[in-house]
């Protein structure tokens, strides 16, 4: 039966622009999804939305026109647990992409093997509760004692106001945790307030602890690209993430959030996107290692050595 993508939500930006800005060989759009297609990969029936179809051909096709050479490929909440459609994108790629899981206390040693077979390196904990529903925290702490000696990490999804209350959790896993769009902060504050010190307190007092300073398009105020120019575009959320990199410019990822699920106000050029990059990662050595070592550090360490 035919599913119906959720109403109001926007279909990915089909013509992006070349970017302007060209990124350093070896790049790696390190999150990005794969979503269905929905008659091929079924969404998980306790989705809390259904997305358009963004296959992995699509994906790759992106990658190509963007200028990366690899893709990190997230587990999207619509899939749930099931992580078919994940696994088949990494397995498809020639080597070129790896995967973050979702998985459940039940899962098998020998599906963690396949999957580790397939290309995935991590798990994702969401804790945005519109997305998913609660999972108990000793399960989720289960599941991380258990990818620990996969050399597996953990990527946690939360926003700024719950920091707080998660602080314990985080501090506590056993693996490298890295933490999506620098948990969700609020840019109508000030980038060296309260609220955002706590996050980089969060990693200045953690060396396990990494950020992805991606999703400008999610956190920014100001506007879509659109009403701004290129030059300006998620001005913004700029220096939270120029903070972020240059604090820590060995412990940062990037990426597009490709095919940018639940958004309704504006749809994200990925061109534009990249283009963001260089006023986030202003040197050249800055953009390498977001970029090229640190994703390969992670999720090829096999290839770093």
């Amino acid at each position: 039966m035919p599913f119906e993508k959720t109403p109001g939500w926007l279909d990915w930006y089909a013509d992006p622009s070349k970017p302007r800005f060209r990124v350093p060989a070896g790049s790696v759009d390190a999150h990005c999804h794969v979503f269905g297609p929905g008659d091929e990969f079924p969404f998980a029936p306790e989705r809390k939305y259904t997305p358009c179809d963004a296959s992995k051909h699509q994906l790759f096709a992106l990658r190509d026109r963007l200028g990366f050479s690899r893709n990190v490929i997230v587990q999207a909440t619509c899939h749930g647990a099931d992580n078919r459609a994940l696994a088949d994108a990494c397995l498809a790629s020639g080597g070129r992409a790896r995967g973050v899981a979702t998985v459940r206390r039940s899962i098998t040693d020998r599906e963690l093997a396949d999957l580790h077979a397939a290309g995935v390196r991590g798990v994702r904990f969401n804790f945005v509760k519109r997305l998913v529903d609660f999972t108990p925290k000793d399960e989720l702490m289960e599941i991380a004692q258990r990818i620990a000696p996969l050399g597996w990490h953990v990527v946690v999804y939360f926003e700024a106001a719950d920091l707080p209350e998660l602080w314990d959790f985080f501090t506590s896993l056993p693996t490298t945790v890295v933490v999506d769009h620098m948990g969700r902060p609020d840019v109508t504050k000030p980038v060296d307030g309260p609220e955002f010190e706590l996050f980089v307190k969060l990693i200045r007092e953690h060396p396990n602890v990494w950020s992805k300073v991606s999703c400008p398009e999610r956190l920014s105020v100001s506007g879509p690209p659109a009403l701004q120019g290129e030059q300006s575009a998620y001005r913004d959320v700029v220096p939270f993430a120029r903070r972020i990199v240059e604090t820590f410019p060995d412990r940062v990822l990037w990426g597009t959030d490709w095919p940018h699920p639940n958004l309704k106000n504006h749809m994200p050029d990925d061109g534009l996107l990249v283009d963001f990059i260089p006023h986030i990662a202003t040197t050249p050595d800055l953009q390498r290692k977001l970029l090229v070592d640190n994703p390969m550090r992670l999720y090829w360490p096999e290839e770093t050595r």
